[in-house]
């Protein structure tokens, strides 16, 4: 597992965003979809939990295995707190609400914490975020990535 807290775009080989939309029910982890895998912390990484993450893209590694590319997310609503959230490096975006949580509540993803997962470590797919919101949190993530600050 890599993890990419710096907000760099990916794991392409021309470090782009895939961005690529293209979700299917067929137990595989697909650019678009919600899936479930075990996160480690970034304050200690080994510890964890296994939570919802946003696949943005895959790869193929050196070893052929499969990897995921991912976004977390959270049900924690961080629109109370994005200036302490902000300062500490850590940039939200509303994606709302989805199959991927039992309860229905309204999820946040993190733009600038790019997890790299095998694909095998996925657990299972929850759903497929709308194309809309797809697009508007890969045109974020590029947005952070052209920002000169």
């Amino acid at each position: 597992m890599t993890d990419q807290p710096d907000g760099s775009p990916d794991g392409s080989p021309d470090g782009s965003p895939d961005g690529s939309y293209a979700p299917l029910s067929d137990g595989r982890p697909d650019p678009g979809e919600v899936v479930w895998a075990w996160v480690p912390f970034e304050d200690d990484p080994a510890r964890g939990k296994d939570r919802p993450v946003l696949v943005i893209g895959t790869e193929t590694a050196t070893d052929g295995d499969l990897l995921v590319r991912c976004l977390v997310l959270t049900s924690k609503d961080h629109d109370r707190d994005t200036a302490q959230e902000a300062a500490a490096g850590r940039l939200w975006m509303d994606v709302g609400t989805g199959g991927w949580d039992r309860e229905g509540r309204p999820s946040e993803v993190r733009l600038n914490r790019l997890v790299i997962l095998p694909a095998a470590d996925v657990r299972r797919e929850g759903a497929a975020l709308a194309r809309p919101v797809y697009d508007a949190v890969i045109a974020a993530r590029a947005a952070l990535d052209s920002d000169p600050r």
